[in-house]
């Protein structure tokens, strides 16, 4: 079935609340066997893109697709490759763990109960145990465990680490982890809980008020993107523009983030003006995912 190599393709695609644009012209690609994080702060239409992407939706212009079929008419068969995480976790909690397992693998042609059972194994509460009595975390577990039962071929999951203390994220994370690198599944997710996906992503699209300001692979945004320290009152002068992307403060340094490397930024700030003793006390800071997150988009 995936004899493509992008599982989703997003063209243009643009939506509007009424009267209040929140998508403008996104345009991504999701590689077959790829894990993509769609990451943005709330608001930054991370959702409302899953909701087009499911047919829950539909654009006010672009087009979206999924296994090559628009995404608001996605055939049955196809839907049935799909594995769908997200907040509210699941429904029909009055069953059992055992009656929902059954309930819902009446419906998958690859079903595979072990899967299911491997998950919800380690909740150590009877298979009798009604689902509405269990706590957030283990309900997200017994999800994860009827999503990755069904062999999905694209799992997308929106803000599956909703209310979950860090002993569940980190187990939801390791058991997916192992999941797709056993089947070789498409992975396109949302969170808010940037630090953790940095061992577990490939590539980061990073939102800001209903646009992509950053896509690219992980590795190549931590490489290339970079972050300056100097002290307060010898920034004070400097602006946002093409070259320094965004600018933060604490009460004794500025925080300067662009992606130019250390050689050419010295460059652009001689080119500023800015005095040679002053660039001296620039900086470099180590960052990590998070870190290159807040930058892109900001603290606030």
């Amino acid at each position: 079935m995936q004899d493509m190599q992008n599982v989703i393709i997003c063209e243009n695609l643009s939506f509007k609340y009424k009267n209040t644009k929140v998508l403008h012209d996104i345009n991504f690609e999701v590689k077959q066997g790829s894990i993509v994080g769609l990451l943005g702060k709330n608001g930054a239409g991370k959702s409302t893109i899953i909701n087009i992407l499911m047919g829950f939706l539909q654009p006010n212009s672009g087009r979206c697709s999924v296994f090559g079929h628009p995404s608001f008419f996605i055939p049955p068969h196809v839907r049935a490759n799909i594995g769908l995480v997200h907040e509210g976790f699941t429904q029909y909690d009055f069953m059992s763990v055992e009656q929902i397992e059954k309930y819902y693998g009446a419906y998958y042609a690859k079903w595979n109960r072990d899967l299911y059972y491997d998950l919800t194994s380690r909740l150590n509460v009877p298979k009798t145990h009604k689902v509405s009595k269990l706590s957030c975390g283990q309900r997200s577990q017994v999800t994860l465990g009827l999503v990755l039962a069904q062999r999905p071929e694209l799992l997308i999951l929106d803000d599956f680490s909703m209310g979950l203390d860090v002993g569940y994220r980190r187990l939801f994370l390791e058991f997916l982890r192992d999941f797709v690198d056993s089947y070789k599944t498409t992975v396109l997710l949302t969170s808010h809980i940037i630090s953790e996906l940095e061992n577990f992503i490939d590539e980061a699209i990073i939102l800001k008020e209903g646009n992509i300001i950053s896509k690219s692979e992980k590795t190549a945004l931590l490489n290339n993107f970079y972050s300056y320290t100097l002290p307060l009152e010898e920034a004070q002068h400097l602006k946002k523009d093409e070259v320094i992307l965004n600018i933060e403060y604490d009460k004794k340094r500025a925080f300067i983030f662009t992606f130019a490397n250390p050689n050419t930024f010295k460059d652009y700030l001689l080119k500023q003006r800015m005095p040679a003793s002053t660039i001296k006390k620039l900086t470099p800071n180590n960052m990590n995912l998070e870190d290159a997150f807040v930058g892109l988009t900001g603290r606030y």
